[in-house]
């Protein structure tokens, strides 16, 4: 198809977005017939598709621990999934979410709102987002990869929004072209990331009682991200996602380390699993949890992580257990989404391109090192992560209210 076709093409999509969106908005302008209750928060992560996760679970956490008299409703796609009483879990469908979002006083999201979302004077959008610091480029630093649709939901969404949660003065800079947003900022922390702080122990047993391992067990975590798709490449997922040899990081872990240890999997939801189902029926020290809404309870009681381009990364690092990085398309992956907001080879994190680097980063691993570095990464960046990142947020609402 030729540039010209290809233009064609995509202008016809965007405008039927755009109506489709128009038309859609209807019921959020008759809803406005009801008043804005002034303790009603509404809930809402990666447009319902995940459950009670992320960064608004541990706002609601915080806001059902306090029992302020707030009227918390959490729209899912899946209302089959677990929530705590206090929480009214609704069915994100359109009439529904209109009807919800219309008549709440707060609402707390971790993604963009859809097009056809229409916000009232008097209401407050606060966008937790689902990863600061972070390595992949988003909205205008993407460059000519990020789309015309892409721009006009971002930008919509960006539009509304009051407060931004942010983790770092890092997080801060980022936002004029990372999220096209130039409002209001509360420099909190990541709620999600109490639990990485907070009460270890606790997690580090309760995570080995649920899976059944020993008390003295290692676990890393494993959470690649995913290929093509969003990128606008067209590639079989099944077929060019690689994986690491697993048996080598465990061998190479328990030669570092001296005691037995457990990779737990985290796939992204967009990750074709059949590539994994070998390791999963051969190999009892690999343990699936991408099923889990809340990785970051899991996260709490692992010793290392290990990725490609997840944010997540920073995350794990917050605890101070190893961080490895297995990246072995590189140079492509930059190809197809943007140039990465950090230089890989110049972070605290081990990076490798192959199993035989893999292997060597992990027998070799300084400690001592990492934690120097951590620090002084830490330190440029202005991190922000005390472990009461919910209750600064909740403080907030309050002030608010």
């Amino acid at each position: 198809m030729s540039a010209k076709a290809e233009e064609a093409v995509e202008k016809r999509y965007i405008s039927r977005r755009i109506w489709k969106a128009r038309l859609q908005s209807i019921p959020f302008y008759l809803f406005r017939l009801f008043p804005i209750k002034k303790n009603k928060i509404v809930f809402c992560c990666i447009e319902g598709t995940t459950g009670y996760t992320c960064n608004p679970k541990y706002i609601a956490e915080e806001l059902i621990r306090r029992g302020g008299g707030f009227q918390l409703v959490w729209l899912v796609n899946d209302i089959t999934k677990e929530f705590p009483e206090e929480i009214q879990v609704v069915h994100n469908t359109l009439w529904k979410r209109a009807y919800h979002l219309a008549t709440a006083h707060f609402w707390v999201d971790n993604s963009r709102k859809q097009l056809e979302v229409r916000k009232r004077k008097g209401q407050i959008y606060i966008q937790t987002w689902h990863a600061k610091l972070g390595f992949k480029p988003t909205c205008l630093d993407r460059g000519k990869s990020f789309s015309k649709i892409a721009y006009l939901v971002s930008k919509h969404d960006s539009d509304m929004i009051d407060y931004v949660l942010s983790n770092s003065k890092w997080y801060d800079d980022t936002l004029p072209t990372g999220m096209i947003y130039s409002g209001s900022v509360l420099r909190t922390g990541s709620p999600r990331c109490d639990i990485l702080v907070n009460n270890r122990e606790r997690q580090h047993r309760k995570v080995r009682e649920r899976y059944g391992l020993p008390l003295q067990a290692g676990i890393m975590m494993y959470a690649p991200t995913f290929r093509g798709g969003s990128q606008g490449i067209n590639r079989d997922l099944a077929i060019n996602q690689k994986y690491p040899d697993y048996e080598r990081v465990i061998n190479a872990l328990e030669k570092r380390f001296k005691r037995p240890w457990y990779i737990f999997l985290r796939l992204h939801p967009q990750l074709v699993v059949r590539n994994m189902d070998e390791p999963y029926k051969t190999n009892k020290y690999i343990v699936d949890v991408s099923r889990v809404d809340d990785m970051y309870k899991i996260l709490a009681g692992c010793d290392a992580f290990m990725t490609d381009y997840s944010s997540a990364a920073f995350d794990a690092a917050i605890m101070e257990v190893p961080v490895f990085l297995y990246a072995d398309d590189y140079a492509e992956y930059e190809a197809e989404r943007g140039k990465l907001l950090w230089d890989l080879r110049k972070l605290p994190f081990p990076l490798a391109a192959n199993n035989e680097e893999l292997e060597r980063q992990i027998v070799e691993f300084d400690e001592t090192r990492y934690r120097q570095e951590l620090e002084v990464l830490f330190t440029d960046v202005e991190m922000t992560e005390d472990g009461k990142a919910a209750a600064h947020v909740v403080d907030r609402i309050e002030e608010l209210t």
